[in-house]
């Protein structure tokens, strides 16, 4: 192991001359300690790099890292995209049916009018039960029992004085309640 180490180094210092000094061998004994040092730490070097050379030559049927498309950027992008879409449709039409369950039927609100007439006046109730039993009047089965019920009406209204209403009218009129509550 001495002797490798010497020969080493005798190498180094034979290197350093001649290639760095521009020296023949006449002028070793003149060197100083550090530049002995400093060459063979240059020799040291050189072999360790070629050592790496050697193993780099050894490794060279291992091919280099190839580089793989990511798409996992456009996909979360688009699975981002896509629940926010269907998240917006949801809400949407949550919200489209809670607001088409909170209005008011306007035909419950016309029937609850009918029947809350009171028939103490009768040319005021004959005019608010002409005006609702008109709005409720959708179909053709309540459009002639309003008809019927109008003409009835008609006798209590455009008039400054009008009798008690008979028991004829409030009939159909009662009628005409039955018929728009069982639609609605």
């Amino acid at each position: 192991m001495r002797k490798g180490r010497s020969g080493i180094r005798s190498a180094g210092i034979l290197f350093f001359e001649k290639r760095l000094l521009h020296r023949g061998t006449a002028t070793q004994c003149t060197l100083k300690p550090f530049t002995l040092y400093a060459s063979l730490l240059i020799v040291l070097m050189t072999a360790a790099q070629a050592e790496e050379q050697n193993l780099t030559a050894q490794l060279r049927d291992i091919k280099p890292l190839l580089e793989i498309p990511d798409s996992s950027f456009y996909f979360y992008w688009g699975l981002l995209g896509f629940g926010l879409l269907l998240v917006g449709g949801i809400l949407f039409f949550a919200i489209k049916k809670i607001l088409e369950n909170r209005k008011v039927n306007l035909a419950k609100k016309y029937l609850a009018a009918l029947k809350a007439i009171d028939w103490n006046d009768s040319k005021k109730s004959a005019y608010q039960a002409t005006q609702y039993a008109r709005l409720l009047a959708t179909d053709a089965r309540k459009k002639e029992l309003f008809f019927q019920l109008e003409t009835m009406l008609e006798k209590y209204k455009y008039k400054k004085e009008v009798e008690a209403l008979d028991d004829e009218t409030r009939n159909q009129f009662n009628l005409f309640v039955q018929v728009a509550d069982e639609s609605i």
